[in-house]
C-alpha cells in the first residue's frame, strides 16, 4: 500500500496512490490528513488497503492521475522527526573532516538529533538558503514513521511500530556545523527543513527489499544530472530501524506520526559511490591530498530515487533546486 499528501492546506490531502505511481484516490472521511490517518491507523490502515486493492485491479472509483509535482511530503508538518546516523563510515569519514576520530562508543550507541519537523519541504520544493557560504549539502536518507511507541520499548518489539517506510533529504549547512558542535549543544542553524519523497509506503508492500527492519535497494542520487552513486540501504546500516526507534523512545514515548531517519547511506565499497558531498570531498582528500568538489550553489539540483530490481520507482523522486532565500 501506498500513500501520499497532495499539497493542500497545512496538512495536505492524502491520497492512496497505485503501485506504478501512475494513479490515486482521495482517502476517504475521516482519514483526509496522514495525520488522522496515523492517530488511528489500526482502522484506516484497513480502510486504505481496500482502496488500494481495488485501484491496482482497475476497480477503483474517481480515480485520478497521481502527479508528483502536486505532493506535500506524506507528512507536510509532523510532531517530531528524529534523526540518526546508522552508517558508520559516514560518521567517520565527516568526522576525519573536521579533524574528529570517531569515539569507540558509536559501535554500539547510535547517534541521533532532533531535526526540524514544523516545516517540512515538499519532494519538488525548492531548497530556500540564506548564504552559498553556508556549504550546502544534500543527505539521501531512508526514513520511517510510527505509530504510538511507548517509553522503553525493546528493539524486538520496537519494528512492529513501523507503518511507513520512505525517503529523505536531510539537508545540511556544513560550514555551519563545526562551530556549532563546538557549543556542545547539537545542531540547529546547521540543519534547515528537509524534504522527503512523494509516497510512503508500508513494509508489505517492499516485499523483500524490507527485511530485518532494513530497506535493501540501491539509493540513487543525481547533482545537476551526474550520477554521484547507488549505495545499497541495507548495507553497512549499523543499526537498523527498530534500534533506533528504541533508541528514540528510551526516556520518552513517541507519537503516532513520528519520523526516524536512518541517517546517510554509505557504504564502505568505494564502487558504490556516495549519498552526500561531503563524503566526496573526504575521499578526495584522503586519496590525493586536495578537496575538488565543491558544496552546492544556486541553481542547482539534486535528485533521490530508488528503485526495484525491474527498474520502477517505489517512492517517487526527491528532486530539489537550491535557491536564494
Amino acid at each position: 500500500m501506498k500513500l501520499a499528501s497532495l499539497k493542500a492546506g497545512r496538512d495536505g490531502q492524502l491520497v492512496v496512490v497505485s503501485d506504478d505511481l501512475s494513479a490515486c484516490v482521495l482517502a476517504p472521511a475521516p482519514y483526509e490528513t496522514m495525520q488522522r490517518a496515523l492517530d488511528e491507523w489500526h482502522e484506516s490502515s484497513h480502510v486504505f488497503q481496500h482502496i488500494a486493492d481495488q485501484l491496482n485491479e482497475g476497480r477503483a472509483h474517481q480515480v485520478r492521475p497521481f502527479i508528483q509535482a502536486q505532493c506535500a511530503s506524506p507528512l507536510p508538518r509532523a510532531y517530531q522527526i528524529a534523526d540518526g546516523s546508522a552508517y558508520l563510515h559516514h560518521v567517520e569519514l565527516v568526522r576525519k573532516a573536521r579533524g574528529a576520530e570517531m569515539p569507540p562508543e558509536f559501535l554500539h550507541d547510535p547517534l541521533m538529533y532532533q531535526a526540524v519537523s514544523d516545516t517540512i519541504l515538499g519532494p519538488r520544493d525548492p531548497i530556500p538558503v540564506g548564504s552559498e557560504d553556508y556549504g550546502i549539502d544534500f543527505e539521501a536518507e531512508v526514513a520511517v514513521i510510527v505509530d504510538d511507541v511507548p517509553m522503553g520499548i525493546h528493539p524486538d518489539q520496537a519494528g512492529h511500530h513501523i507503518k511507513l517506510v520512505m525517503l529523505m533529504n536531510d539537508v545540511s549547512l556544513r560550514n555551519l556545523i563545526p562551530a556549532e558542535l563546538a557549543k556542545g549543544f547539537g545542531f540547529f542553524q546547521s540543519k534547515p527543513p528537509s524534504a522527503f519523497s512523494p509516497v510512503a509506503v508500508t513494509p508489505a508492500a517492499l516485499g523483500g527489499a524490507w527485511r530485518d527492519h532494513k530497506l535493501h535497494l540501491p539509493m540513487v542520487s543525481c547533482l545537476n544530472g551526474r550520477e554521484l552513486g547507488r549505495p545499497n540501504t541495507g548495507v553497512d546500516m549499523q543499526f537498523d530501524f527498530a534500534r533506533l526507534i528504541a533508541h528514540a523512545a528510551k526516556t520518552r514515548p513517541l507519537g503516532a506520526g513520528t519520523i526516524i531517519g536512518s541517517g546517510t547511506i554509505s557504504n564502505r565499497n568505494p564502487v558504490a559511490g556516495i549519498s552526500c558531498l561531503a563524503e566526496i570531498r573526504m575521499l578526495e582528500k584522503r586519496e590525493g591530498g586536495e578537496i575538488k568538489t565543491p558544496f552546492m550553489s544556486y541553481g542547482d539540483v539534486i535528485r533521490i530515487e530508488v528503485c526495484d530490481d525491474a527498474g520502477q520507482s517505489i517512492f517517487g523522486t526527491i528532486e530539489q533546486e537550491v535557491v536564494t532565500a
